[in-house]
């Protein structure tokens, strides 16, 4: 059994405290405990002694010798190893999160200490959702990459809202309401979902009157990371409205459910960003657009992330590039000024 609540524990705190005093001073380059605590970090990504060990320029006996200096300092097995793999234990885990907390604090202190006189560096990891991924966030990033060379990115793609302590994730960009207490919501753009069906299906099917009568219509369904699926809650001047709808096809990659919706198939309920195209060139239009849904984009952060240098210029980048650079979510005629 772990005994890090004892003096383990004790002595952890004593040591990131005291690394804490000559914070500004090369030597926490070079301190044992916190190069020991990065291998740990570095191995539980890596899954793998020799990858953690030729990513931190370390041999593979190294490695070894502090690993097992770390594990008799915490009095607990960190990894279980075989020939074939390295998988963390269950003691290793609870350690990786006081260990990541620790090198994040660090981090955190010494770009505060630094403030504009450091470059930014490090990794981000950021995740969020499959086309605001692809057509505006991963060719962003780039151009983040581009001015700030020292900095390295790691970028996943879902269909589900990432757990950022769990996962690791430093940054997760969403569309819509953000419910977690223990997270922090950076707006970095402002939009809303509309109701759009191809002129095909007007003429074939008749156009809505009311916000009720979707559900005597065929409604393309997008199963994203935000939505109830099947649930379509809409406001407008007379309040919030909600309707269950239903369809003859569903899925949970937005080009999709468009293309579907271009030809006709059924209504959708999309952002203005993902369809503004779409309408400009008489693919869809526009029904009951007394009718819209909020669905800002916020990049969510932990609390202890928030005073982080990089991933405070990774905000600012991404909030004037979605909303004015070459990759900018594109406005329908409604939202324009």
């Amino acid at each position: 059994m772990c005994l890090l609540l004892g003096s383990s524990l004790l002595s952890l705190f004593k040591a990131t405290f005291a690394v804490m005093e000559i914070l500004n001073s090369q030597l926490v380059n070079n301190d044992p405990l916190l190069r020991d605590l990065l291998l740990l970090i570095t191995i539980a990504k890596r899954s793998s002694f020799v990858m953690a060990g030729a990513e931190l320029g370390l041999s593979p006996s190294h490695v070894s010798k502090r690993l097992a200096t770390l594990e008799e300092m915490l009095d607990c097995k960190l990894f279980n190893r075989t020939t074939r793999r390295v998988s963390i234990t269950r003691d290793g885990e609870k350690m990786l999160v006081w260990a990541q907390k620790i090198i994040d604090d660090v981090n955190g202190m010494l770009e505060t200490s630094h403030g504009d006189k450091a470059e930014p560096k490090g990794l981000l990891r950021i995740s969020t959702s499959q086309r605001l991924g692809r057509f505006h966030i991963a060719p962003i990033l780039a151009l983040l990459r581009r001015r700030y060379p020292k900095l390295e990115v790691w970028l996943e793609l879902m269909d589900r809202r990432a757990d950022l302590p769990g996962e690791q994730f430093d940054i997760d960009i969403r569309v819509g309401d953000i419910n977690e207490q223990h997270l922090i919501a950076h707006k970095i753009a402002s939009s809303h979902r509309i109701l759009c069906a191809a002129p095909s299906y007007i003429s074939e099917r008749g156009e809505p009157k009311t916000f009720a009568e979707l559900k005597e219509h065929d409604c393309l369904l997008f199963r994203d990371r935000e939505s109830s699926f099947g649930i379509w809650q809409l406001e407008s001047t007379a309040g919030i409205e909600t309707v269950k709808v239903t369809g003859p096809m569903a899925s949970n990659y937005s080009d999709i459910v468009r293309e579907w919706a271009h030809e006709g198939y059924g209504i959708i309920l999309a952002s203005t960003w993902d369809v503004a195209t779409s309408l400009e060139e008489g693919y869809l239009v526009r029904i009951l657009p007394a009718y819209l849904q909020s669905a800002d984009i916020s990049a969510v952060t932990m609390l202890r992330s928030a005073e982080s240098e990089k991933i405070r210029i990774c905000l600012d980048f991404l909030r004037t590039e979605l909303r004015e650079g070459p990759y900018a979510l594109r406005k329908i005629n409604s939202e324009l000024k």
